[in-house]
């Protein structure tokens, strides 16, 4: 916080964005750095924990907000830097300033005693939700793909069915399943879809359920490209429970045949984005000032 403050120690009010383009620069960011975003996605994590920095910094007194987007250094705030303190954090605010501390302590008042507090974290608001989220849902893939793989073949060819409706393909539920039961005797494919609801494209489909522990090889894929060349396709989608060797995984096609594989972690990945097998169990809304509704600039 103490840098954030340096840069508007000249008492001007300064634009926020052009206060985080400065801090930027003050700590050499790459570019890529500057534009890694939040795991929302909904804004630049620099950005985020620069504005984190100004709240704590506007409700410990030391900086204000004359008016939207704006920021200008306190009296309170310049004599913080005539003082040369080392750090300017949480503690050094709920230390220093009443009403800093009077504000966390009604922070922790609504929240169990037994948790940490988010303001003694060094990652904002955003971040530790962020990462909650990544954490819950990768436990939940992890249950997921156990319950996949001890499926029989004809569950996962239906589970397969519903995930590329869900996915807006092939039209209908009835399309689809009726495409898969069609087994065309090509060694390789198990079913043609509709690439979208119109049908002007084909899009023929490998779904191996295979268990964990085998490993879907380049072999499998030849078969399949050699399938879609008997049915002079150009598209093809593998799907398996399991995995895909390395060499799998690095095959091209010498022909035009795109082909698209789909592992059982991808599988349960796409299964979630389009709630397949799951439902949601709560849902949280992050909300924000309408500056708008108040008139502000």
């Amino acid at each position: 916080m103490l840098p954030l403050l340096k840069h508007v120690a000249d008492g001007q009010p300064r634009a926020s964005r052009d206060v985080v383009e400065s801090l930027a620069s003050y700590y050499k960011l790459t570019e890529e750095q500057r534009h890694e975003m939040l795991p929302s996605g909904a804004q630049p994590a620099f950005y985020n924990r620069v504005m984190w920095a100004r709240f704590y910094l506007v409700k410990g007194g030391l900086l204000s907000s004359p008016k939207r987007g704006m920021i200008c250094i306190t009296p309170r705030g310049q004599d913080v830097l005539k003082s040369k303190v080392d750090k300017v954090n949480v503690a050094y605010l709920k230390k220093k300033f009443p009403e800093f501390a009077e504000f966390q302590s009604a922070k922790r008042g609504s929240a169990s005693s037994t948790e940490p507090s988010i303001m003694e974290s060094s990652q904002t608001p955003e971040e530790i939700l962020g990462g909650a989220y990544r954490l819950m849902r990768s436990a939940l893939a992890l249950e997921l793909l156990t319950k996949v793989r001890s499926m029989d073949w004809k569950d996962f060819e239906d589970l397969v069915v519903k995930l590329l409706v869900q996915m807006g393909y092939g039209g209908t539920s009835d399309d689809v399943r009726h495409a898969f039961g069609r087994r065309t005797g090509d060694e390789g494919i198990d079913g043609t879809i509709k690439e979208d609801k119109l049908g002007l494209d084909a899009i023929h489909v490998q779904a191996k359920r295979w268990k964990d522990g085998s490993t879907v090889g380049r072999s499998e894929l030849q078969k399949f490209v050699g399938a879609l060349a008997g049915q002079g396709a150009r598209k093809g989608v593998f799907i398996t429970a399991s995995s895909f060797s390395k060499d799998a995984r690095e095959y091209a096609p010498k022909n035009d045949t795109k082909i698209v594989l789909l592992d059982g972690e991808q599988l349960v990945e796409l299964m979630i984005d389009y709630n397949l097998g799951v439902i949601p169990r709560e849902t949280f809304v992050v909300k924000r000032i309408d500056g708008d509704f108040f008139g502000e600039e």
